[in-house]
């Protein structure tokens, strides 16, 4: 990982008008950097945004308001001849291995794809090595090339999705929940797949993920995403080591520990109530409707965005000096 910012969110919103006039707010002012060369991951409940975000960014989704900046320029100010020269840089591994691979084309003809449309290779046979060499970069063979997407299991489907998103060389790919609807024992796989394409391309990755305890082990970085809105962030071994945030401590909680007697002994933090909707999210903060340490502020007032400590980024009250000052007080009075 370099010092080189290569991805930078600035406020950004995607909003989807529906009937009757009502917006959702899917995604609702976040702002966040990736380095060249990280992994940085985003997580959260379902229906948090976190998909919604990594689609906005590749453009598949046209954002509501903020900007995408790639290397320094503004992805959605792009022309279209523009936006598709950069999807040579940016590419995207999707969650669901069954429908993201074309069921009546061969896997030759599903990594080929890419590199027809951007008009690579004029020898064909030189594209189809290429096909072959990315097979083998994701642990299949030269035999699989000629197979259907219906031949072959769900972390198999996955690897060819992986090796159809390497097919054009990116320098970063989205990988949206990539391991979720995979079995326990594939997902390490392919998890430790994507640390070794990344020792060997240099690629940097956004790792989106509902996981916690399976990021933790690819991201260099973590943002923890609520109701459309990042509420902390920081990197990978500082967010295990001390979470700040009470949602980002409820998700920790929520993680068994292979050892009986220490899962026998620790607290674990239920969180009451249901997610809010996006049509029609709290005032203030978005937490505080399940926030076991709610204030009356928390309603009143949305929480600013906080170094509380080095490179350890938080939104919540619970960190501001003065409102916390101003509630002992009044709770003293009381």
């Amino acid at each position: 990982m370099t010092n080189e910012k290569l991805l930078q969110v600035k406020r950004l919103k995607k909003h989807f008008r529906l009937d009757k006039g009502k917006l959702l707010k899917a995604v609702d002012d976040i702002s966040f950097d990736i380095y060249r060369g990280e992994t940085f991951g985003l997580v959260g409940e379902s229906g948090c945004g976190k998909s919604t975000t990594g689609r906005t960014i590749i453009g598949l989704y046209e954002c509501t308001d903020g900007e995408v900046d790639y290397a320094g320029r503004n992805l959605h100010a792009l022309s279209a001849k523009e936006q598709h020269a950069f999807h040579r840089k940016i590419q995207m591994i999707f969650q669901d291995p069954y429908a993201s691979l074309n069921p009546r084309s061969t896997v030759k003809e599903i990594i080929a794809e890419p590199m027809e449309s951007h008009q690579l290779y004029k020898d064909k046979k030189e594209q189809l090595e290429k096909v072959y060499q990315l097979l083998e970069d994701v642990g299949l063979n030269r035999d699989h090339a000629n197979r259907y997407p219906h031949e072959f299991s769900g972390g198999q489907r996955q690897r060819i999705g992986i090796a159809r998103a390497l097919a054009l060389d990116p320098e970063f790919i989205i990988a949206d929940e990539p391991i979720s609807a995979l079995d326990v024992s594939v997902q390490a796989q392919i998890v430790n797949l994507l640390r070794k394409l990344q020792k060997e391309k240099g690629i940097t990755f956004l790792f989106i993920a509902h996981d916690l305890s399976m990021v933790k082990h690819i991201s260099n970085r973590i943002g923890v995403m609520y109701l459309g809105s990042i509420v902390e962030l920081t990197e990978s071994k500082e967010l295990y080591k001390k979470p700040l945030h009470p949602y980002t401590q409820a998700l920790l909680s929520a993680i068994p520990i292979p050892d009986p007697d220490v899962e026998d002994r620790r607290e674990r933090i239920i969180l009451k109530g249901e997610i809010p909707s996006p049509i029609d999210p709290p005032s203030g903060c978005v937490f505080r409707t399940r926030c076991p340490h709610a204030m009356d502020v928390c309603a009143e007032k949305k929480p600013s965005w906080k170094e509380v400590e080095s490179s350890h980024f938080v939104a919540c009250h619970l960190y501001d000096e003065t409102i916390i000052k101003d509630h002992d007080e009044v709770a003293v009075t009381k």
